[in-house]
C-alpha cells in the first residue's frame, strides 16, 4: 500500500456511505474473518514458527485460539450491544425520553507489535469491525512472516476501502501518524506509545495505548510453593518471556525463597529439557537487537540457573537471577525476555511500599493462601489486571476488559470492552412538544426558590 493518504480517503468515503453501520454487515464481516483464519490456520502457524519459533500448540493457545474465541463471543453478543439503551430521565426534563447509542468513530488505525503478532492485530480489529468502523492495520515488520499472512488474509477477504494493511518500518509508522484518523489503537513499548500519543494530540485523536512495564509477582510463606513455581515458570517463559504481562520480577518471602527457586529449576527442566536452546519447541528472541540487549542485561548478575544462549538461533535459556538489587540494570527497564530476577522481602507492607513507589504495572500476580494478604495487595496497589495464585491467564477471556493504568496503558479491550473502545457512546434526550414549562426562560422573576426545590 504505497499511498497512505489515498487509502485513508477511500475509507473515509466508504464509511460515509453508512454501509459499515448495519449490524448484518458487521456480523457478516466477522464471520468472513473467522472462516479466513480457520482456512489459513496452518499458514499462520508456519509464519509464527518462522518469526518466533513458536510450537503449533503455543501458537494456537496464545494466538489463533484466543482470536477465534473472541470472534465467537462478539458474534454472539453484538446484536444486543448495538441496540440503543434507555436510561432514566430526571424530573427537570419532564415528558422526555433519554437513551444512549453506540456509534463508530469512522476510520481507525491499529498498530500492532511483534511478540504476539497475529493475536494483537486481530483482536483489536474484531472490536473495530464490531463497532462499525473502517480500519487500517499496521503490523510490525519485525514479525515479517506473520505480517505477510495478515496482509494476505485481509486483502483476499476485504476491500481496501473497508480494511487495509500497511506494511513497512519506521517510515511507514511516521507517515501513518502524520495522517488524521478518528481513533488510534496502539500496542507496543512505552517509548513508542509516547510518540503515538504526541502525534495523535496534533489532531485531537482519541487513543488506546496498550504498553507494558515491570509486572511484579509476589509469593508469600502461605503459598503452595510447588504450584506457584509451576505457574510462574509457565507464565514467565511463555514465548521466551516476550509477553507484556509476563512476571517481570519475583518478590519472595525470605523464608521460602530457596524452596521456590529449587522448584522453579525443576519445572524449567521438566518443561524445556536440560538444554532448552536445543528444544525445537522453545521460542527464540525476535531479532539480534533484542537478543543482544538481553545478553547485556545478564552481565554482572548472579545467575543461579540458566544463562546459556545460542547466538545463531537467538535463543536464551530460561534464566533465574538471585541477589538482585533495585539498582541493577535489569531492574531499570521491562525485561521482555526469559530472565527472572528474584528479590526477597520480610513483610508485606514493605512489598506494597516498594511497588507503589514505581510506575503502575500492567499486571500483578500474588501467590498466597492468606485471604487478608490477597485483599491487602489487591486494594493497596494500582495495576492493570492480574491473578491470585496464577499468572497471565487473566487476559485470556472475553468476559473481562484487559488493559493497564498510568504508565502501563490507557484504555482496555476484549469482549464488550473492545466494542466500547471502538465506539462513541452518545446520549440523546427526546423531548415532548405536549408541554413546555416556562420556568427555565427569562425573565426569571422570583423563581429561584422554586428551582432549588426541583433540583435538590
Amino acid at each position: 500500500m504505497n499511498n497512505i493518504e489515498e487509502v485513508i480517503e477511500k475509507q473515509r468515503l466508504y464509511f460515509e456511505e453508512g454501509i459499515t453501520k448495519d449490524v448484518d454487515f458487521r456480523l457478516e464481516k466477522l464471520k468472513i474473518l473467522k472462516n479466513a483464519i480457520i482456512k489459513n490456520e496452518k499458514e499462520i502457524m508456519e509464519a509464527l514458527k518462522k518469526d518466533l519459533n513458536k510450537a503449533p500448540f503455543e501458537s494456537y493457545e496464545t494466538e489463533i485460539g484466543l482470536v477465534l474465541e473472541e470472534l465467537r463471543y462478539i458474534i454472539k453478543h453484538l446484536p444486543s450491544w448495538i441496540r440503543c439503551k434507555r436510561v432514566k430521565t430526571p424530573i427537570t426534563h419532564f415528558l422526555s425520553r433519554s437513551y444512549t447509542c453506540s456509534e463508530p468513530y469512522g476510520v481507525t488505525l491499529i498498530m500492532s507489535p511483534w511478540n504476539y503478532p497475529f493475536q494483537l492485530a486481530m483482536v483489536p480489529l474484531i472490536g473495530s469491525i464490531a463497532a462499525g468502523n473502517c480500519t487500517v492495520i499496521k503490523p510490525s515488520e519485525y514479525s515479517f512472516h506473520t505480517s505477510e499472512i495478515i496482509e494476505k488474509i485481509i486483502s483476499k477477504n476485504f476491500n481496501e476501502e473497508y480494511i487495509s494493511v500497511v506494511r513497512g518500518g519506521r517510515e511507514a509508522n511516521k507517515n501513518l501518524l502524520e495522517e488524521k484518523f478518528d481513533y488510534i489503537f496502539f500496542t507496543g513499548s512505552v517509548q513508542v506509545g509516547r510518540i503515538v500519543m504526541e502525534a495523535a494530540s496534533k489532531h485531537l485523536t482519541p487513543v488506546t495505548l496498550e504498553l507494558g512495564g515491570k509486572s511484579p509477582c509476589i509469593v508469600d510463606e502461605t503459598a503452595n510453593i510447588d504450584l506457584a513455581a509451576k505457574r510462574i515458570v509457565w507464565g514467565k517463559f511463555l514465548n521466551a518471556g516476550q509477553t507484556c504481562v509476563a512476571p517481570d520480577y519475583l518478590m519472595v518471602k525470605s523464608t521460602v525463597k530457596e524452596k521456590l527457586i529449587i522448584k522453579m529449576k525443576e519445572y524449567i527442566n521438566e518443561f524445556y529439557g536440560a538444554v532448552p536452546c536445543n528444544n525445537p519447541e522453545y521460542p527464540k528472541i525476535i531479532n539480534d537487537k533484542h537478543f543482544n540487549r538481553l545478553i547485556n542485561l545478564l552481565k554482572g548478575e548472579n545467575i543461579v540457573f540458566g544463562g546459556e544462549y545460542n547466538d545463531k538461533t537467538n535463543q536464551i535459556s530460561p534464566t533465574i537471577l538471585d541477589n538482585v538489587t533495585w539498582d541493577s540494570a535489569i531492574m531499570q527497564e521491562e525485561i521482555f525476555g526469559p530472565i527472572l530476577p528474584v528479590l526477597e522481602f520480610e513483610n508485606l507492607k514493605e512489598v506494597i511500599s516498594i511497588i507503589n513507589k514505581r510506575p503502575k504495572p500492567l499486571a500483578l500476580y500474588c501467590f498466597s493462601n492468606n485471604k487478608e494478604s490477597q485483599k491487602n495487595i489487591i486494594n493497596s496497589i494500582s495495576f492493570g489486571g492480574g491473578c491470585i495464585n496464577d499468572t497471565v491467564v487473566h487476559l485470556a477471556t472475553s468476559y473481562m476488559p484487559f488493559g493497564g493504568v498510568g504508565d502501563s496503558s490507557m484504555g482496555g479491550y476484549h469482549g464488550k470492552a473492545s466494542f466500547d473502545t471502538f465506539s462513541h457512546k452518545k446520549g440523546i434526550l427526546n423531548k415532548s412538544n405536549l408541554i413546555d414549562i416556562p420556568l427555565r426562560y427569562p425573565p426569571f422573576k422570583n423563581n429561584l426558590n422554586l428551582l432549588k426545590k426541583i433540583m435538590r
